[in-house]
């Protein structure tokens, strides 16, 4: 994709048109810069996660500016971005653009959790792990695994192998995880992957 279409994501190598609106990609940051404050002016929620990007990275010639992209990821969340949230909550985390709070941080995860990044899923689990509400941080990797995260499957393993996952939990979990995986294959992605493992 071009940088104006959606949250850092790059075209395809072998064009120089972006697959989704067709237009040829930006050869600098300025314009970069100029497509997705274009698409924010529509209220697209991931150019505005975008830029807050670019300004947390520094990228396309942006200064960093921290403070700049939490008030960005924060907008793009509410107009719908999950990662946006996911974004804030690290930076919550991190101290990066804001004093450190853990609460704030969980706050952040939570939002995006619910709207189904799986990172931030994973990350709450933790949080709850580590403060002693293992019950919970097991049901929330249980809900990550059968989203198709394989980090998340691999706490659910390790809760069943130490006896606090129960076997049918442990079942419906590896299921669900491998049916998500089937459903996301594609002959395309199987071929990249396989690409993939022959650079390596």
């Amino acid at each position: 994709m071009c940088n104006g279409c959606s949250n850092a994501m790059e075209l395809r190598e072998t064009k120089d048109i972006c697959a989704f609106c067709r237009t040829p990609t930006s050869s600098s940051g300025k314009e970069s810069i100029q497509r997705v404050k274009n698409l924010m002016k529509k209220g697209n929620a991931e150019a505005f996660d975008q830029l807050a990007g670019y300004y947390d990275d520094g990228l396309k010639g942006m200064p960093v500016d921290h403070q700049k992209a939490n008030e960005l990821f924060l907008k793009a969340g509410e107009l719908g971005c999950a990662a946006a949230y996911y974004n804030l909550g690290m930076n919550y985390r991190e101290g990066r653009g804001v004093e450190m709070d853990k609460k704030k941080c969980k706050h952040y995860y939570e939002l995006a959790a619910m709207m189904g990044d799986v990172d931030a899923r994973y990350n709450i689990g933790c949080i709850d792990y580590n403060s002693g509400n293992k019950g919970r941080a097991y049901k929330h990797w249980m809900i990550g695994a059968k989203s198709g995260d394989e980090l998340c499957l691999d706490k659910v393993k390790d809760g069943f192998m130490k006896g606090v996952v129960t076997k049918d939990e442990y079942a419906i979990a590896l299921r669900t995880y491998q049916k998500s995986n089937n459903e996301m294959r594609s002959d395309a992605r199987d071929k990249a992957a396989a690409q993939n493992q022959v650079q390596r």
